[in-house]
């Protein structure tokens, strides 16, 4: 274990693995790109269905306040992926960063973890978005069987298309990609501008009142591992609403916002990272928190927070106000949001896992680029098909909490790698600063350690076990396997102990 440990791969031997020819991706990605690729994957499932769940088992009007606090942590968390990104421009966001700064061991365990954050929630949504193309189908009259399809589907037909489809236009390219996302966020912007505009006539005020909803025990069942951790390692009574209930909505529409970091991952396709990409990491999630408080905020005062739907809120607001042609709108607008996140979380995850093949931590033939349109086209459809097969089989309930806990614990490991490379890498140029350094990093990372820990015990279960399984698969293979084991890691560490002399002068 320590021997994985002490391996850490240089930025320069980072950056230079990018310029082999087998591994070289093109590069195609300006700043509008990014901003569109955050704002296409952060506006899906949270705006269209956490809304009312949160708002009726959570935090009652106050959603919004949740959805600010969940904003303002991954803000933090968000200054310090721009940094990392714009100064280590390389395939694999967290997993890159953590090579270079804590260690193969580390990076390997945030690469696995990332598989948690990015396959399962790819999975997710295309579940949420097979339960709105049945809903939609059942305005029309013309509903698929729920055997087939919807959230309670046994095998989920139309969630299993929706990733294969996407992932072929992945394997076309990255530009492609590009201009497929652009299309669907003009529309589900369009539709979520529209949702505020005309919910703006029908807010009663008296539905804001109280605003934050007094503290009440929890339903039976929210106790032992179905609570909170922090409640559990405290002594606190499980409850719901109050302040309390605020910020546990807040860990759960967190879920709402993942995304912005996924921009990182297309580092290495980016025409210039280091101006581009804090523009497009920061840009997205500033404009996708502005639009889920103001949604938030018209969905709660157009109908009492009790009554609201949890699996299409914003639908049923707009049908309880007689608006039923709006309710059809939505759900085309869900249906184009939906599928934007799919397609970009299989992007994040392919590139992550290609970053990890290229270290042969993987097996390094998935790291092959497709020689015409310049993608990891095998690690793509890898990811496709693993995709597919969880969509089509896992409930969507059981899903969203182990995406966002994998995603928090990322979060932490990039807070703190930001403050270890301004340590032992002073010299790199920086284009973005995170400010007031070391406090807003330390700031991040025990802010979302903080909504870790109000997360379910059961969650961190399943996430032990989870990580447990990812021990096992890299001291049975990419311990032995990886670059740096071997004759090529003698090499890199030399390099690394030169680069560090250098760097001190001459005594």
């Amino acid at each position: 274990m320590a021997e994985g440990a002490r391996r850490i791969k240089s930025v320069e031997d980072s950056i230079r693995d990018t310029e082999e020819p087998e591994h070289r991706l093109k590069k195609n990605l300006s700043g509008l790109d990014l901003a569109v690729f955050g704002v296409g994957v952060i506006i899906g499932t949270g705006i269209f269905v956490l809304t009312g769940v949160v708002a009726r088992e959570n935090s009652g009007p106050a959603v919004a306040v949740s959805f600010v606090i969940a904003g303002v942590v991954c803000g933090l968390a968000a200054v310090c992926y721009a940094e990392f990104a714009s100064t280590v421009p390389v395939a694999g966001s967290a997993y890159t960063f953590s090579y270079a700064t804590m260690g193969e061991l580390l990076a390997w365990i945030i690469g696995w973890d990332l598989v948690l954050e990015l396959a399962l929630g790819a999975a997710t949504v295309a579940v949420g978005w097979s339960g709105y193309l049945n809903q939609l189908l059942g305005d029309l009259g013309i509903p698929l069987p729920e055997a087939i399809a919807g959230e309670t589907a046994r095998f989920n037909i139309p969630a299993i298309v929706i990733v294969l489809l996407m992932t072929a236009v992945l394997v076309l390219g990255i530009k492609l990609s590009s201009r497929v996302t652009s299309v669907i966020v003009v529309i589900k912007v369009a539709i979520v501008l529209l949702v505020i505009a005309l919910g703006l006539f029908y807010v009663q005020a008296d539905n804001y009142t109280p605003f934050v909803p007094p503290a009440e025990p929890a339903p039976p069942g929210a106790s032992g591992w179905d609570a909170p951790l922090v409640q559990t390692m405290f002594g606190f009574s499980p409850g719901v609403f109050g302040w309390g209930g605020v910020i546990a909505g807040a860990s759960i529409v967190f879920f709402a916002f993942i995304g912005f970091d996924i921009v990182a991952t297309a580092a290495e396709e980016t025409k210039d990272p280091s101006k581009d990409l804090p523009r497009g990491i920061i840009g997205s999630l500033v404009v996708c928190t502005l639009l889920y408080v103001a949604v938030s905020l018209v969905v709660v005062g157009m109908q009492p927070y009790s009554e609201l739907s949890t699996e299409a809120p914003l639908a049923e607001a707009f049908s309880s106000v007689g608006l039923s042609f709006v309710s059809s709108l939505i759900s085309v607008g869900a249906l184009a949001g939906l599928t934007s996140v799919v397609m970009i979380l299989m992007l994040g995850q392919s590139r992550v896992l290609f970053a990890m093949s290229r270290d042969h931590l993987l097996p390094p033939g998935l790291a092959q680029v497709h020689p015409r349109y310049g993608t990891p086209y095998k690690i793509t459809i890898a990811t496709g098909i693993a995709v597919a097969v969880l969509a089509a089989v896992v409930p969507l309930e059981e899903l969203a909490l182990l995406v966002n806990i994998g995603t928090l614990f990322a979060f932490v490991l990039v807070s703190l790698g930001v403050i270890v490379l301004r340590r032992t890498r002073p010299d790199l140029h920086r284009s973005f600063r995170v400010p007031l350094m070391p406090v807003l990093p330390i700031v991040s990372a025990l802010a979302c350690l903080w909504l870790m820990l109000n997360l379910p015990g059961e969650t961190w279960l399943r996430f032990a076990i989870w990580m447990a399984i990812g021990f096992v698969v890299y001291f049975a293979y990419g311990r032995r396997h990886s670059r740096l084991a071997g004759a090529e890691g003698e090499a890199a560490a030399v390099r690394l102990a030169a680069d560090r002399e250098a760097r001190r002068g001459p005594r």
